[in-house]
């Protein structure tokens, strides 16, 4: 049998190693992928935990996979090998649970997830449902198009999702990860880009990467710097801190929204009184399917979208999310197999 190298996590909390693999078969309905590149992510820390419900061990983590289409399997008739794909956290759907029902594709209660309930990116080949890959156009590198298979469809697809209109205000409370990727599609999509951060450090950065107006947060308050802009029509968080995101909602618009990406586990203080008057919202995103996928990696072709990327062999994969988890990565660590 032919042989491949993977990356897995033996049990929760074990180190990362570099094993050798049967490269798999794909059955009906899937896809043999010849993984170009992988991003890690900081939901890769589901798989290396066992946090999610789901996870078996060993597991190769990876869900900001770029490749090409290896072997189709049984029944499938809309990919052929060669074709250069992603696939992100959507790992395909069962079409038959309430939420599928409805068309909330994301909200499947049955979905896969690549690199967590089944094997990953952080490996030569993959297997996944051919549900979830989407096209990859040939204007964008393997390596600058992982990361958008999470950090890219998530901010891409919550601020076009968000209600507000091209011309509107859109801040992006963060310029990390995801966040140097949400001022950079706020800036294309036509928005008022605010960028928010603490110090000025990532001031330069910021307006390199499209941002109008940057707000220093340990030096402003953050609400009366949005209001004398007339108000955000949408706040896109992409940090993990609750206190930081609350401290935003008294800069939205009229019919503003707060829009959650950043997984924060603390409460946020919200009081209630200050939401009811201009109607405001408060919400979470989710990632988004195959397509959403597809729409994120052809508009960041179309309008010059890129990560600013750290990439790394597939033998350094312990390095790489080491970095990660640590906050040095500026901004998003790939894997490459080549």
């Amino acid at each position: 049998m032919a042989t491949m190298r993977a990356v897995q996590v033996s049990e929760a909390n074990a180190a990362l190693e570099l094993v050798e693999r049967e490269v798999p078969t794909p059955g009906a309905g899937e896809l043999l992928i010849k993984v170009e590149a992988c991003g890690v992510c900081h939901s890769d820390a589901f798989a290396v935990t066992g946090g999610y419900p789901g996870v078996t061990f060993p597991v190769v983590p990876g869900h900001e996979i770029a490749g090409t289409v290896e072997t189709v399997g049984d029944g499938v008739d809309w990919w052929q090998a060669g074709q250069r794909v992603g696939v992100g956290w959507f790992g395909g759907n069962c079409n038959h649970c309430e939420p599928c029902r409805r068309g909330y594709l994301i909200q499947c209660e049955n979905m896969g997830i690549p690199g967590v309930t089944f094997d990953g990116g952080y490996a030569d080949y993959v297997v996944v449902p051919a549900a979830a890959a989407a096209s990859l156009p040939d204007e964008l590198s393997f390596e600058d198009a992982a990361p958008l298979m999470c950090a890219g469809i998530t901010t891409f697809n919550a601020l076009r999702e968000s209600g507000a209109r091209a011309g509107g205000v859109a801040a992006i409370l963060g310029v990390g990860g995801l966040g140097h990727l949400a001022v950079q599609y706020a800036a294309k999509l036509g928005f008022h880009t605010v960028a928010i951060a603490r110090g000025t450090d990532k001031e330069q950065l910021a307006r390199e990467l499209g941002a109008d107006t940057y707000i220093d947060s340990t030096s402003s308050d953050v609400a009366e710097e949005l209001q004398k802009l007339g108000g955000a029509d949408v706040v896109l968080a992409t940090v993990t801190n609750a206190e930081a995101m609350a401290a935003t909602i008294g800069g939205l618009a009229p019919r503003g929204r707060l829009v959650i990406v950043g997984a924060s586990m603390d409460p946020m203080p919200v009081v209630p009184g200050a939401v009811i008057g201009g109607n405001l919202e408060v919400a979470g995103h989710a990632s988004g399917t195959s397509m959403d996928s597809e729409d994120t990696l052809a508009f960041s072709a179309r309008a010059g979208v890129k990560p600013r990327i750290e990439t790394v062999k597939l033998e350094d994969a312990q390095a790489a999310y080491d970095k990660m988890m640590a906050g040095d990565a500026r901004f998003r660590m790939v894997i490459t197999t080549s």
